[in-house]
């Protein structure tokens, strides 16, 4: 019962996949940078 994907579904998949990809990109570098900023913040509140 499997057919094979047809080409432009095998492109949506890949076009999908990539905008995941980059989306998780994107998320972690959020994170990193909002983790970034609560470290400075809390060495500012230390003194």
């Amino acid at each position: 019962m499997s057919k094979t994907p047809s080409p432009a579904d095998i492109e949506r998949e890949r076009r999908l996949a990539e905008a995941l990809r980059a989306n998780l990109r994107k998320r972690k570098a959020q994170t990193r940078e909002a983790r970034t900023h609560d470290e400075k913040a809390c060495d500012a509140t230390k003194d």
